[in-house]
Formats: structure tokens, C-alpha cells, sequence
């Protein structure tokens, strides 16, 4: 039995629950901030985490959203999902009936077609590279663009997924699961053997190069993004880029030189060629590419 009634004991019982703890350490660190955002929301006067958790409408959950979308449309469904998540949680132990967030219609955007240029890469890493304090950002960024991933799984990466002596990294995606197996060129092989003899001590690969409490520690999934915009205002680099565009970056350069399919999805970790389509621009690159590859197979 729940005793205490508000959205903020709602929340603290869904902590306590198993489908909560299920979830990776770094999953629930974002869960938190998320609902965190929730809670401390003032709707009539009101933080939310004072509300009686049954008396939040679905008029008070609009007013809410329409408040967060003022941080941002991607702030704005992160913190919609999360408080759909404590209210399913709520009905599944009969708590309340109706999910005030359910009838809530997110906003939408479009999907994004940036793509960094080979300077834009150079300049951004030249200038994290130029600076310890902002190497490991630098990094971060060179294995997302250099392996095509994702950089939340390049910022969470440990020395126990990298194989130096047989230049190799395993990487599971937190997003599906997935499992990729890829080679670490020479290059980036002599720049991760330079960073685990100045970090190999602990579990990143590349942290947070300030530890707190003495604690070495990944950058938070929200401060990368604002040191990362910082070094890119300092190199002088479009307001458009995102550190999220390297994986596509990639990828497309990948489509442009011809790369099958299969072998694209071997590197993406992506399991449904559908997932890859948005990738597959009309460019003259990937036409050329596909042009010549066909006339060495019919002409030998």
C-alpha cells in the first residue's frame, strides 16, 4: 500500500521497484534527472511533487509539457516518457486508474540531416586535443565518428571493451543491445594506448578528467554536450553541429564509398535494414560508387 500520496512519493516508490532497478546505472541516472525536472515543475502555484498524484489531470500534465518544451523539444519528451513511466507504474499496482500523461501529444521535429565535414572534424578535435582538460572530449568524439557509434556508448566505454594488443573493441549499445565487434586503426590504437597509461588506473576510457572525491567518473549525458558546444564555439565551428551527427557522419560516408548494407549494419549494430534507409542519401558519391561497382562485376 502506497502511503504517501504525492507525485513525490509515487516517484520514490517507483525507485523501489523491480522494473526500475532492472535498468543500467546510467538508465536510471537519466530516469532521475528526468523526473527530477518533473517534480520541481511548478503548475498553479505548485510543484508538481506536491500534487496528490491522483489529482494531476491530463490539463495540468499539458500545462506541464508546455512548460518544458520551453527547455527544449527534446527535453520536453524525455520528461513526458519518464512521467509516463511512474504513472504506468502506478496503475500496474492498481495506485490510480488513468495515466494523466497518456492523452499528452509530444511535439515533433525533424529529422536531422547534419553531417560534419572533414574540417569541421579536424578543427573540433585539434582544439580538444590541444588542451588536457578537454583531450577526453576529444576522444569521445573521434570513436564516435571513427567506429559510427552512438556517443553515449562512446562515452560510457571501459577498458574491459577494448583490446589493445589485438587493436579490437566490443561494444555493446545500450539503445538494443546490440553487439558490435570493430577494428581500432593505428592511429587511434597509438592515441588509446597514450590514454589508458594516463587513465588505464581506472574504468573509462575516456572520463570526466576531474574526478570528484577523488572518483573518476563518465561526463554526465547532459554537461558533454555544453563543454562539447563551448570547444566548438572556441574552433570557430557551425552553431548546427551536434556531437550526435558523428555516427551519422559516418555512416553516410560509408553509403558514399559503397558499403554494402550487411557490412554497414556490422559496424551501426543496427539489425533492421529499415533503420539504416535514412542514411541512404541520393548523393553523386554513393551513385558514382554504385556505378563502378557495377561495371567491375558485369566487365571484369
Amino acid at each position: 500500500m502506497l502511503k504517501n500520496k504525492s507525485l513525490n512519493g509515487l516517484v520514490e516508490n517507483y525507485y523501489l521497484s523491480y522494473d526500475f532497478n532492472k535498468l543500467r546505472d546510467e538508465t536510471k541516472a537519466q530516469y532521475k534527472y528526468f523526473m527530477g525536472v518533473m517534480l520541481e515543475t511548478v503548475v498553479q502555484d505548485k510543484p508538481l511533487k506536491l500534487w496528490k498524484f491522483k489529482n494531476i489531470t491530463t490539463g495540468v500534465a499539458r500545462e506541464a509539457y508546455e512548460m518544458w518544451s520551453k527547455r527544449g523539444i527534446y527535453m520536453a519528451n524525455h520528461v513526458m516518457s519518464c512521467s509516463r513511466v511512474v504513472y504506468s507504474h502506478a496503475m500496474n499496482f492498481d495506485y490510480c486508474e488513468v495515466n494523466p500523461f497518456s492523452n499528452v501529444r509530444k511535439y515533433t521535429t525533424e529529422s536531422r540531416r547534419v553531417v560534419w565535414t572533414k574540417d569541421n572534424l579536424c578543427q573540433f578535435l585539434d582544439t580538444c586535443y590541444s588542451d588536457f582538460k578537454t583531450r577526453n572530449i576529444g576522444l569521445i568524439a573521434h570513436m564516435a565518428y571513427e567506429w559510427c557509434q552512438r556517443i553515449g556508448d562512446m562515452r560510457m566505454l571501459n577498458w574491459e571493451s577494448v583490446d589493445l594488443p589485438n587493436k579490437r573493441v566490443n561494444i555493446e549499445q545500450s539503445k538494443r543491445r546490440a553487439e558490435v565487434f570493430l577494428p581500432i586503426e593505428d592511429a587511434l590504437c597509438e592515441m588509446l594506448e597514450q590514454q589508458e597509461s594516463d587513465f588505464g588506473f581506472q574504468d573509462w576510457v575516456a572520463p570526466n578528467p576531474v574526478p570528484r572525491k577523488g572518483v573518476y567518473s563518465p561526463y554526465s549525458v547532459f554537461m558533454l554536450p555544453k563543454h562539447a558546444r563551448n570547444i566548438m564555439d572556441k574552433a570557430g565551428l557551425p552553431t548546427e553541429l551536434r556531437l550526435s551527427d558523428l555516427r551519422r557522419t559516418g555512416t553516410i560516408e560509408m553509403v558514399d564509398a559503397g558499403v554494402s548494407m550487411g557490412q554497414i549494419m556490422s559496424v551501426t549494430g543496427h539489425v533492421n535494414p529499415q533503420s539504416v534507409k535514412p542514411y541512404l542519401k541520393n548523393t553523386f558519391a554513393s551513385a558514382n560508387s554504385a556505378l563502378k561497382l557495377r561495371k567491375e562485376n558485369v566487365h571484369g
